[in-house]
C-alpha cells in the first residue's frame, strides 16, 4: 500500500519523502557529492556536484519509479505497469519493476537512441516502439493502459514519484549541511518539487533554483499565469527536460518550494557538458548539466555553498560527439574561417605557414575554385581550426590580416 493514500492528491510532505527514503534503502545509491574547484573559483564560494548521473540506470528516475510501483495494490501489480519515455524514465521503470517482480511494458519513440532501447530491455521491460515524437508514444502507452488494465507510471505527475525524487534533497542536506543554494534542472518539475519539499521543511533558508532549457521553458510562463500553461518546445539538446507543460502535481508544489526558475541557452548547455567532462571527469547528459550551465551563465547570482544536481548521464555517443563539438566552438576552441587566395602555386602553403606560426591546428581545409563569385585568378579556402580559446582565436585572425589575407568569416 502507498504510505500517503489518505492525503489530497497534490500534497507531498516531508514525512512522505522520509518514507520514500526508507523504501529506497538498499535499492537506490546514495550518490556522491563532488567538489568543483573550477566552479567554486567562478562563483566565489564552494560548489558541489550531486552525481545522480552515477545512480543506478544513470539517472535519478529510479527513485520515483520504485516508490510509485511499490505503492501499488496487489491487483494493480498483477496487471503490470506501462510507461512512455525516450530514455531515463524508461530505464527507471524497467529496473524498478524487475526488482519488485512486476511486469513492465515501456513505449519508446521509433527514433529513440539504440543504447537506451537496449538498456531498457536489459533491465527487464518489454519495449514497444511507437510514434515519431514523445506525445505519440505517450498516447500509445495510455491506450495500452486502457486496453489491458496496466497501471500507467507517469514520469513526474504523481505524489509518490515526487516523494521518491525528493530523497535527493535529504541526501544533499546530510552530505552538505551548510548548503545555501541548490540548483536543479526542471522539465515536468518532479525532481525540483521533491527536493524543494524536503529541503524547505528542514532548511527553509536554503534557496532552491530550477533551470530550464530556454527553447523548452514552460515554467516561467506558467508561474506568471498561476497555472500550468503549455508551450511549443523548440529544438534543444536537453531532451531530458524538454517538457511542454508542467505537471499539475509538481506545479502546485513548485509554486511554494522553488524560489526561482532560470533558463539557459544551448551554448551554455554544451559548455557545461564540456566542463563536466574535462574538469570533473563526469559524463553528463545536457539536461543533467543544466544547473552547471546556469552557474556558468551568471556565477555571481548564487550564494554558496552551492549544490548543483547532475540529474542524469544517459547520453547517446553520437549526441555526445555533436554536443562536445558545439561546446568547444562556444568556448572558442574551434574557429572556422573563409579566405580568398590568389590561384598560384604556394599560396595555400604560405597560408598554412601563417597558421603554423601561431600554433593553430588545422582540422579541415576546403578548396573552392568554381564559385561564380570568385575572380578568374582567385580560389576560396575554408578552414576549420582547433584553437586554445577566444584570445587565441583573435591572435589567429590578427596574424592572417597582418599577412595580407582578408578574413571573410
Amino acid at each position: 500500500m502507498s504510505f500517503r493514500t489518505t492525503r489530497p492528491l497534490h500534497t507531498v510532505l516531508l514525512d512522505d519523502v522520509r518514507g520514500a527514503q526508507k523504501m529506497l534503502s538498499g535499492v537506490a545509491r546514495t550518490t556522491a557529492l563532488e567538489g568543483s574547484r573550477h566552479l567554486s573559483a567562478l562563483v566565489g564560494a564552494p560548489v558541489h556536484l550531486k552525481c545522480e548521473n552515477l545512480q543506478r540506470t544513470g539517472s535519478f528516475k529510479l527513485r520515483g519509479a520504485y516508490v510509485r510501483i511499490s505503492g501499488l495494490r496487489p491487483e494493480e501489480r498483477a496487471a503490470g505497469v506501462v510507461a512512455a519515455s525516450a530514455g531515463n524514465h524508461a530505464q527507471g521503470v524497467a529496473l524498478a519493476s524487475s526488482l519488485l517482480g512486476v511486469r513492465s511494458t515501456v513505449f519508446m519513440p521509433v527514433g529513440a537512441p539504440l543504447p537506451k532501447v537496449a538498456a531498457t530491455r536489459e533491465y527487464g521491460a518489454e519495449v514497444r516502439l511507437r510514434g515519431q515524437v514523445v506525445d505519440e508514444t505517450l498516447a500509445a502507452a495510455q491506450a495500452y493502459a486502457r486496453d489491458t488494465g496496466a497501471v500507467f507510471i507517469h514520469p513526474f505527475d504523481h505524489p509518490d514519484v515526487i516523494a521518491g525524487q525528493g530523497t535527493v534533497g535529504l541526501e544533499i542536506l546530510e552530505q552538505c549541511p551548510e548548503v545555501r543554494t541548490i540548483v536543479v534542472g526542471m522539465g515536468g518539475g518532479g525532481l525540483a518539487a521533491g527536493i524543494g519539499v524536503a529541503v524547505k521543511a528542514l532548511r527553509p533558508d536554503v534557496r532552491v533554483v530550477g533551470v530550464q532549457a530556454r527553447a523548452a521553458a514552460a515554467y516561467p510562463g506558467s508561474l506568471a499565469a498561476g497555472r500550468p500553461v503549455a508551450v511549443d518546445c523548440g529544438p534543444t539538446m536537453a531532451d531530458g527536460i524538454m517538457v511542454g507543460r508542467p505537471g499539475d502535481v509538481p506545479f502546485a508544489l513548485v509554486q511554494d518550494v522553488v524560489d526561482e526558475v532560470r533558463t539557459v541557452s544551448e551554448d551554455a548547455l554544451s559548455a557545461a557538458l564540456l566542463l563536466c567532462l574535462e574538469r570533473a571527469k563526469l559524463v553528463v547528459e545536457p539536461a543533467g548539466a543544466s544547473p552547471v550551465a546556469a552557474l556558468l551563465a551568471d556565477p555571481e547570482a548564487f550564494d554558496g555553498p552551492v549544490v548543483a544536481v547532475l540529474s542524469g548521464g544517459n547520453i547517446d555517443p553520437l549526441v555526445l560527439q555533436r554536443t562536445l563539438r558545439h561546446g568547444m566552438a562556444a568556448a572558442g576552441r574551434y574557429l572556422s574561417l573563409r579566405l580568398r587566395l590568389p590561384d598560384r602555386p604556394g599560396a595555400l602553403a604560405n597560408l598554412l605557414g601563417v597558421l603554423t606560426g601561431v600554433d593553430a591546428n588545422v582540422l579541415d581545409v576546403g578548396h573552392v575554385r568554381t564559385d561564380p563569385r570568385l575572380g578568374l585568378t582567385e580560389v576560396e579556402v575554408e578552414l576549420h581550426l582547433e584553437t586554445k580559446g577566444p584570445e587565441h582565436c583573435e591572435e589567429v585572425a590578427a596574424a592572417l590580416r597582418e599577412a595580407g589575407h582578408t578574413v571573410m568569416s
